[in-house]
């Protein structure tokens, strides 16, 4: 994968975070930047800004517990190289003081290209977004969106919109976590690097796909915090649609960042809207009791959808997206399922719908890609059995998504950012199903959703639950 940076912009020369105190920091960007300093790739100031009145120091210790907490032994050098690079800016986002302490701080630092990371609510963009361009620290400087971007498709145009008023869009980096995962970039890879698998990479030998995303967990005391998003919007309009189009773009139109971003975004514009018919909705028992959560809640903590993509590759191949909580394994997968041959030459050769060849991608628990074919069992009978021939990638990743993506934005590498046009046509894909919609139908816990969901996907061989094996295994 050739990647380039955006055009005319280079390297920022300082990072602004914004909400430095929040769990979001604590959890994810305090270790992508210790992990940054510990491959020596922390090379710009870092002004963290807040509505916390804490000294230096007593962020600097918030800082080094989060370290404490996420990882073995960590590096004193890497520590100390990560606090010389820090400052700290606190206020109201509201308050134009806060600004212009900011600008005096990137003044103080010789920065005249910042990034400005905004880890904060996206009610708060807006103002955020305008104070730093009447400040002047928007002048040659380049935003960095954490999601959701948006609720729907008209909080997506309204919130481009205000961005855009002061940061054009090849300066704006849209943070999905998932497409800095080592695992979603080796799809890419896989699928582009090799010449055996584009002759059968359409809708001649490819009879649907299935991806699923399991999460043997439910909300985790975020109870409130679901009764906003549910997982339509949690991780289907934005995640698990990003590795549709990944699996579903054309080869780009020559080498570098552009021509793969731009054969990625058109996918999601020959995607056909979704209506009440293509989601089956579910809610796992117990939901109702979490702290924050209404007693009569319609939330859908699993969403099992079907999609059509209107393309000449595509077109017949139905696509099914499922994602739940406090399902049996947690798993992420796509299983691709071919065609059946077209001529019986084996009486055990007429296999049903959905046991056939097939592809299959693994991204967590582990990262593998596995291929099923039929072999021939031994004996002197001409009848064969299903098997998988198995890669499986046994390096951990180096990097998380947090430090790849925030290194990515430095440098102005732009490939694993969402981008104005995917984002708004990925929420038009979902926009009328999002007040549309049957009910939430209730699942046990540690069960594959409600079965209703099969509706979806019988004639199509049903669904293919993944299997992972005990850590002990």
């Amino acid at each position: 994968m050739t990647r380039s940076r955006n055009r005319g912009i280079g390297r920022a020369d300082a990072l602004c975070w914004f909400g430095a105190t929040g769990d979001l920091g604590y959890k994810m960007t305090i270790p992508a930047l210790y992990s940054m300093a510990r491959h020596g790739r922390l090379d710009v100031p870092v002004i963290g800004v807040a509505r916390d009145a804490l000294k230096l120091v007593a962020f600097e210790d918030r800082m080094r517990a989060s370290i404490d907490e996420h990882f073995v032994s960590p590096d004193p050098k890497a520590i100390d190289h990560l606090m010389a690079s820090m400052h700290y800016v606190h206020g109201e986002y509201g308050d134009p003081s806060t600004f212009t302490k900011l600008k005096q701080e990137l003044d103080s630092v010789g920065a005249s290209a910042p990034a400005h990371y905004l880890a904060i609510p996206p009610s708060m963009f807006g103002a955020v977004v305008e104070s730093l361009g009447a400040c002047g620290a928007a002048d040659n400087a380049r935003l960095i969106v954490e999601k959701p971007f948006g609720r729907d498709l008209a909080s997506a145009q309204e919130l481009n919109r205000i961005v855009h008023t002061v940061f054009p869009e090849d300066r704006v980096f849209r943070i999905d976590h998932f497409l800095g995962k080592e695992e979603v970039q080796n799809l890419l890879y896989f699928r582009f690097a090799n010449s055996f698998l584009e002759p059968i990479w359409n809708r001649n030998y490819v009879a649907s796909v299935q991806i699923t995303m399991a999460e043997d967990f439910g909300v985790q005391g975020r109870g409130a915090f679901y009764e906003e998003v549910g997982a339509l919007r949690d991780v289907v309009q934005n995640h698990l649609f990003q590795m549709v189009a990944l699996l579903a773009m054309e080869p780009p139109l020559g080498m570098g960042e552009m021509a793969l971003r731009d054969a990625k975004e058109r996918v999601f514009a020959a995607v056909d809207t979704m209506t009440a018919r293509d989601l089956v909705r579910g809610q796992f028992d117990g939901y109702r009791s979490e702290p924050g959560v209404a007693s009569d809640s319609d939330v859908e903590t699993y969403a099992a959808c079907r999609l059509h993509i209107d393309s000449w590759r595509w077109a017949g191949v139905p696509w099914f997206i499922r994602a739940g909580k406090q399902m049996p394994v947690r798993c992420t997968e796509v299983h691709v399922e071919l065609l059946a041959p077209p001529q019986q030459v084996f009486a055990d050769s007429d296999m049903p719908e959905g046991h056939g060849n097939y592809l299959r991608f693994r991204f967590t628990p582990e990262i593998s890609i596995a291929i099923g074919a039929r072999a021939k069992v031994p004996g002197e009978a001409m009848v064969g059995e299903l098997r998988e021939l198995f890669l499986c990638n046994d390096y951990p990743d180096e990097m998380t998504p947090y430090e790849r993506l925030i290194g990515d934005a430095i440098r102005g590498e732009g490939l694993l950012f969402a981008r104005e046009d995917g984002v708004e046509e990925a929420w038009r894909v979902v926009d009328k199903v999002l007040t549309h919609h049957g009910r939430a139908l209730p699942y046990e816990p540690g069960t594959w959703g409600p079965a209703e969901a099969n509706g979806l996907i019988n004639r199509d061989g049903g669904w293919h639950d993944p299997v992972v094996k005990p850590r002990s295994a």
